[in-house]
């Protein structure tokens, strides 16, 4: 804008008045105005410019807060409507001025014409000819100027306009109001329906006093959910900007001061109302944002009613931008690729309430945290019990419905990722644990956010933040709305009702509790089941929903490698494809909702049984992909076939476990025509009877080379006795033992739970034992199995059904250690099968058949088989059994139990 007019010329000849140009910024009142230049690297100079030769009346002027006594100013009679007849003629127009006259305290008096010189239309003489100012008293028309003026007046009193109209004027006086007594209710009664109003002054970019219309009210309104850099008042009473302050000031008063608009009124702070200012050119909220001059703030964004998200994306715009207050930014995720920004992944586990594991397309694993929200956790200091250990999952209320919530929407799903932030690892502090470094982002499926859909539940609260915290999810007030939803409605974590309690029994390793509970498992068939853990490829630990109890589960009919294990002072290897087996199992079943069939359980409390996973069966699974052979015990389910067929299909891919399998040749054997069961009886010893009812044997034939073996072994062991301790066992190698009885015997581990555990299986006499490894030595070579193979052979009884129910099995195992054990007997063998050979024995003596005897005495019932050659002996069991029955005898003394109650006694039809 060009500076104030200098006087020129000749003396005695008056000077030209210098033209000079500006653009209307305010009008104060109906005879004065503020001009500004163009801005240049700032906001413009701008000046005060009054008319010359006319007044027109005072706007009304509130009372100052210093002066108690004094009294606020009504407007003077058509002030308001002078004001504003310049209001709607000027504002935002470029003007041309002459500068007549300049006071000594600086005050500038002078023509105003709309347009760029002065042909355009005299603002004074628009006024006057309007009634809405009068010529200045004492004025004399003495020159062309002064003489229109006085014209204009003539015909406006003539037209009986503005002022010069009948009456006083009074309605033409604003009922100001500067205060409002119940501002939220003020607010609430507007329905946030658009009210009409004028822009009086801007105080920052983002704080406005606005005149409401019709009933002017003088409200100063904060536009909701952004914040422009402010104006410091210093002690001194000064006014100190912050960076970019006087530039959002500039911003917003040359789009809206004095400007008509429609305001939204949305909430209030104090005496301060939030609201949205609506401009036919736009919104100013999201312009400011937009331009850098703003940034959004968490506490009023919620009210904002034009979408949260817009105001979001516009703060975005400017920081990709780096535009003003956000040239210094730095994106959280500036550092990550795009391909690591953005990703589709597999849910493979739940860790909590905010955390899952994806695998991603690579194949590798991530935990990815939910951004801005944080799980359930206790409240206060003195809620759990110090000498119960805590169990988050279950103890923290409201933990176990969000774990299910995120495990039942995610588990095995594909969902949208979208990193946010990374969190940087933090140092353990007194109050709080030391955290690795965190990856936080949006996960969405469906196009559902989840932490949005946890938080509406009141299974999760928001994380609040430092205003300059920008590392945030992306969909911050999503999650505020949905919060704010949840408290209303009561929802989860919000709600007034009593805490969900989950009493769940681990019986995990509990033998006492496992023996209770294994009946009514056998019972129940096929029950429901979430897989909590998976320890190995075979080795779960599962939560039965219906029974609120944890159990570790073993698979049954399997053998599966075994895993690495620490073990007190040692460190004991994982075989082959164990890690590749826990894998497997992990990815197929853990977190997933499973069927599972108990069978028994083992000596350590835990159950052994079939796990089925979306209709295939686990085991069957672990066989078919080369991670399990199958194991003897598997003969006698429903799956053997399965699995012999899995198994034989993975042997011949020479995959994994079978990746050294050599096919043994088959010997061309003529087919056997006749029908004639074979019967060739061979004497054996009896050495062991196991708690299945197999039995194990030496053959009288070799047994005179074992008592040599042993005698030259032991005389070998007291010449070079084992040094105590040296002995490092290893599962499946073969040592020697030393027995109760004091003498050293071959022997093969088994299993090593620790040094103090080792588990041997004597490989001549069939017998277990549990011994530490201070009892255990190195088998020397001369007496290897190379020498002398392991002389105890293990077989069952062909033709009867071994009783699954515990105590009948006690009783037929009791009745054949009394028996037989330790004894000579005759054995034939009648049928294979993929655990042991299936014979018949007899008493050496008697000739008797000790598997009929055991029908006979109603301990056992008869397993019939089809084959021709053996219905004559299967027919004289069934005799047996039939007279077993009649005379009611153990099994059969509550009559015949197998029409209903088979399963419930452990037994098949």
């Amino acid at each position: 804008m060009a500076s104030s007019a200098q006087s020129g010329g000749t003396s005695g000849v008056p000077a030209v008045p210098t033209v000079q140009r500006g653009i209307v910024k305010m009008v104060l009142s109906g005879c004065a105005i503020i001009v500004r230049g163009q801005p240049r690297g700032g906001p413009p100079p701008e000046r005060q410019i009054n008319l010359s030769n006319i007044r027109a009346g005072n706007l009304a002027r509130r009372a100052a807060a210093t002066q108690p006594d004094a009294k606020d100013t009504p407007d003077e009679p058509w002030a308001f409507p002078a004001r504003e007849f310049l209001r709607k003629k000027l504002i935002g127009k470029e003007v041309c001025f002459t500068i007549e006259n300049k006071t000594p305290q600086g005050r500038e008096y002078g023509m105003i014409y709309l347009g760029k010189d002065t042909n355009g239309e005299n603002i004074a003489e628009s006024l006057v000819a309007e009634g809405l100012a009068t010529r200045r008293e004492g004025m004399r028309a003495n020159n062309p100027e002064q003489n229109r003026l006085s014209e204009c007046e003539e015909q406006a009193k003539a037209a009986k306009k503005g002022m010069w109209s009948e009456g006083n004027g009074s309605h033409t006086i604003r009922d100001l109001k500067y205060t409002i007594e119940n501002p939220r209710h003020f607010v609430d009664s507007r329905h946030q329906k658009p009210v009409n109003a004028i822009i009086e002054h801007v105080r920052d970019g983002s704080v406005v006093r606005a005149l409401l219309l019709p009933d002017y009210y003088l409200v100063t309104v904060m536009l909701s959910g952004i914040k422009c850099p402010t104006f410091r008042r210093e002690a001194d009473g000064s006014e100190t900007p912050e960076p970019f302050a006087a530039e959002a000031k500039f911003f917003t008063e040359s789009r809206l001061l004095q400007r008509d608009v429609q305001i939204v009124l949305e909430s209030c702070h104090n005496q301060n109302i939030l609201g949205t200012i609506l401009h036919p050119n736009g919104n100013i909220t999201e312009l400011l944002l937009k331009e850098g001059f703003a940034r959004c703030v968490d506490w009023s964004i919620a009210v904002y009613t034009r979408g949260a998200e817009k105001l979001r994306a516009a703060e975005r715009f400017a920081k990709e931008r780096r535009l003003r207050i956000w040239r210094d930014y730095v994106a959280p995720t500036a550092n990550l690729d795009q391909k690591d920004k953005q990703f589709v992944a597999k849910v493979m586990q739940v860790l909590n309430a905010d955390a899952i594991v994806v695998k991603l397309n690579s194949g590798d694993y991530k935990t990815i945290h939910l951004s801005s929200i944080r799980p359930p956790r206790l409240e206060g200091e003195n809620t759990q019990d110090k000498n119960k250990k805590l169990r988050p999952l279950y103890d923290i209320p409201y933990m176990f419905e969000a774990r299910e919530f995120l495990r039942k929407k995610l588990i095995g799903k594909k969902v949208n990722v979208t990193v946010d932030y990374i969190r940087p690892a933090s140092p353990a502090t007194e109050t709080v644990p030391a955290f690795s470094e965190r990856t936080c982002a949006t996960v969405t499926i469906g196009g559902i956010n989840i932490a949005e859909a946890l938080v509406s539940k009141g299974l999760a609260t928001v994380i609040r933040y430092r205003q300059d915290d920008d590392q945030r999810s992306s969909h911050y007030d999503e999650l505020l709305a949905a919060e704010a939803r949840a408290i209303k409605n009561g929802k989860g974590l919000h709600s007034k009702k009593e805490v969900p309690i989950h009493r769940v029994a681990d019986i995990s390793g509990d033998t006492q509790k496992a023996k209770q509970f294994l009946p009514f498992l056998q019972r129940a068939g096929r029950s429901e089941a979430v897989v909590e853990y998976v320890f190995s490829g075979s080795r779960l630990k599962l939560y039965l929903p219906k029974e609120t109890c944890l159990i570790t589960f073993l698979l049954a009919g399997i053998e599966c490698p075994r895993g690495a294990r620490n073990l007190p002072g040692l460190v004991q290897e994982g075989e082959p494809f164990s890690e590749e087996a826990t894998l497997f199992t992990k990815e197929l079943v853990l977190q997933r909702e499973v069927e599972v069939e108990v069978e028994s359980m083992d000596k350590a409390g835990n159950f052994i049984g079939w796990l089925h996973v979306d209709g295939a069966n686990l085991s069957v699974l672990l066989v078919e992909h080369a991670l399990s052979k199958v194991h003897f015990t598997a003969e006698r389910s429903a799956y053997y076939k399965p699995l012999l067929s899995a198994e034989e299909t993975a042997k011949q891919k020479k995959e994994k476990v079978w990746a050294h399998y050599e096919e043994q040749p088959v010997e061309e054997v003529a087919p056997v025509l006749e029908e004639e069961r074979s019967a060739s009886y061979k004497p054996v010893f009896v050495t062991e009877i196991t708690d299945d009812l197999h039995f194990y044997v030496q053959d009288v034939e070799t047994g005179t080379q074992l008592e040599k073996l042993m005698e030259n072994m032991r005389n070998d062991i007291a010449s070079h006795p084992p040094v105590e301790g040296s002995y490092a066992p290893r599962r499946g190698e073969f040592c020697i033992a030393k027995f109760v009885d004091g003498e050293w015997y071959r022997a093969r581990v088994e299993k090593v739970e620790s040094p103090a555990k080792v588990h041997v299986f004597y490989i001549d006499y069939g017998n277990r034992e549990i011994l530490p490894s201070t009892r255990l030595g190195t088998l020397p070579p001369a007496f290897s199995t190379r020498v002398l193979p392991a002389q105890a052979t293990e077989y069952a009884f062909a033709f009867i059904q071994v009783p699954q129910d515990e105590d009948a099995r006690t009783d037929a195992v009791d009745s054949v250690v009394r028996d037989i054990q330790n004894t000579q007997c005759l054995l034939n063998v009648e049928h294979l099968s993929a655990g042991c050979p299936h014979v018949t024995l007899q008493f050496a003596d008697s000739k008797g058949d000790v598997g009929l005897g055991l029908v006979k005495e109603g301990l056992v019932m008869v397993e019939v088989r089809k084959e021709k050659q053996f219905q004559k002996v299967i027919t004289e069991y069934l005799n047996a059994q039939e007279s077993a029955k009649s005379a009611r005898l153990n099994l059969w003394r509550y009559g015949d139990f197998r029409a209903d109650d088979a399963d419930e006694f452990g037994y098949s039809r």
